[in-house]
């Protein structure tokens, strides 16, 4: 197991494969459903044009899937604080703005080439409509991303229980790898997360902490804090601290329990 911002590591690599291959095939299949309902409707047009339109928007979508995956990486559904999720609102705008402006683009090519022209139309208006169409197929994106991980990590449990009990930490080209047991707590530093050992150690890895979160949530670790990710196995104390907030301690360690977090109180008082 590995945390990859830009998801490198194994698991990530297959959710991205397999939520691509998947949004493919359906897409596909919408834009030939599309095809044929175009031909049958106005058949005057023939079929050379609705191939071409539907055609370079497939494949423009295809050529710029890469940018709901990096903001599902930057933001995914159950990051905290909650309002990382806006940043779903400009990755909605740019993944349209580059679906619209590939399909365009493919288009004015084929019909140059064919000796024709190709005309868009006012950009903003159509640009508004292809948004509202986009935008649903971003939210798609975005939510299949998490059940393909989600259904990947739950196979993991089950082919390879043993591997689940270590955590591979890298650091450039070094990789250490330590029981899960060992883990006090993940921090955040910045670009970077710090795991505290039971043995004292603090040692970082280039990731954010969302990314870790759905990676360690499975194996017992919980988010207390927007900078805080526990062992909750390893509390030995929940102290109040007034207006909601706890400290928790872990073998030693403290770390905050944020009043933002009840979900994370309710699990560590074991309700």
């Amino acid at each position: 197991m590995s945390g990859d911002v830009l998801g490198a590591s194994g698991t990530l690599r297959r959710t991205f494969l397999y939520a691509f291959a998947a949004a493919a095939v359906m897409v596909a299949a919408v834009n030939a459903i599309n095809i044929i309902t175009i031909s049958h409707e106005q058949p005057q047009l023939g079929l050379a044009g609705p191939l071409v339109w539907e055609g370079s928007s497939w494949v423009s979508l295809i050529l710029f899937f890469w940018i709901p995956w990096v903001f599902y990486r930057l933001a995914p559904p159950l990051v905290r604080p909650r309002w990382k999720l806006l940043v779903h609102i400009p990755g909605a705008v740019l993944f349209s703005l580059a679906h619209v402006t590939g399909f365009v683009a493919l288009r004015k090519l084929i019909y140059w080439l064919t000796h024709d022209t190709y005309n868009f139309g006012i950009f903003v208006p159509h640009f508004l409509y292809e948004l509202r169409k986009d935008a649903l197929g971003y939210a798609l994106f975005i939510a299949g991303f998490a059940l393909v991980e989600h259904l990947l990590r739950q196979q993991q449990l089950i082919e390879m229980p043993g591997q689940m009990l270590t955590f591979d930490i890298r650091d450039g080209a070094k990789l250490t790898r330590v029981s899960l047991g060992d883990i006090l707590a993940v921090t955040s530093a910045g670009n970077y997360v710090e795991f505290v050992l039971r043995d004292g150690r603090r040692l970082m890895m280039r990731s954010p902490l969302s990314g870790l979160e759905s990676e360690l949530a499975p194996r017992g670790f919980l988010r207390t804090h927007r900078s805080w990710l526990i062992n909750a196995s390893k509390m030995t104390a929940l102290k109040p601290e007034g207006s909601g907030d706890y400290t928790v301690e872990l073998e030693g360690l403290s770390a905050p329990l944020s009043r933002r977090y009840p979900e994370a109180l309710t699990k560590l008082r074991g309700g």
